[in-house]
């Protein structure tokens, strides 16, 4: 369980995470995924990093429990950071970062996708933001970056999901594989994407980032500020106790 890195051939680390039993990550785990991603995008031998999780979905936000801790706001603003550096840490990535999309991909888990440079996902994966909920505000900037600007505000304010199929209908998706074929169609991507001169791709990564449209990192931060406000009248506990009490230990729906 947590987080953990590979190099399954010449060029390629795959980070994978595993907080059972839905993979939503505590405040350490956002931390320890930012580290890992770091940590491999720094090896002068990598080209591209892979990630991916283990379990029943990719991602599935952040552990609201932590939330519920009689300390004022105290962990709700170590929430925030932890997902900004985890966010951060695979934008930033000197190298390509390839997220293996299975299961759900909610939340935080958007935050990770809208950040990635290509995604791959199995046909079971569903996509979505059921931030408002939860009480909480956040990740419209990433969600943003995988489908048109109206989709994303009608996402928002439903809460409703989307199929890894539909998303590739959109752009997003590279390619949607049955779920036993994901692992290979990622790391297929990665081999053609690590074949590339390193220095160029290192180069070609900044180049891209620079050119962004949106300040991701000023944009998501921007956005928790108003999941606070949520907080301070009331509605984000009240919202994300009762998401608790109906979800606890049961995959996201």
């Amino acid at each position: 369980m947590g987080i953990s890195t590979a190099r399954p051939e010449r060029g390629i680390a795959v980070v994978t995470v595993d907080f059972p039993p839905v993979n939503a990550l505590p405040v350490d785990g956002w931390h320890a995924l930012a580290d890992a991603v770091r940590a491999a995008g720094a090896e002068p031998a990598v080209n591209c990093v892979v990630l991916t999780a283990a379990g029943r979905g990719f991602n599935a936000g952040v552990d609201l429990k932590e939330l519920q801790r009689p300390d004022g706001h105290t962990a709700l603003v170590a929430v925030n950071r932890a997902c900004a550096e985890a966010f951060c840490a695979v934008y930033d990535c000197p190298v390509p970062v390839v997220a293996a999309v299975h299961g759900h991909c909610l939340g935080g888990g958007i935050g990770l996708a809208g950040t990635a440079d290509a995604l791959v996902a199995s046909d079971d994966a569903v996509f979505g933001l059921p931030e408002l909920d939860r009480g909480a505000l956040g990740a419209a900037t990433h969600l943003a970056r995988l489908v048109p600007q109206h989709l994303m505000r009608t996402l928002f304010f439903t809460s409703r999901t989307l199929t890894a199929r539909e998303l590739h209908g959109h752009g997003a998706v590279w390619r949607v594989v049955p779920r036993p074929e994901l692992a290979g169609a990622a790391l297929a991507l990665a081999r053609e994407i690590a074949a590339k001169d390193g220095v160029l791709l290192r180069l070609a990564k900044a180049a891209l980032n620079g050119i962004d449209p949106v300040d991701v990192r000023r944009s998501y931060r921007y956005e928790q500020g108003f999941t606070f406000e949520a907080t301070l009248a009331g509605a984000g506990d009240r919202h994300r106790d009762a998401f608790v009490s109906r979800h606890h230990g049961r995959e996201p729906s």
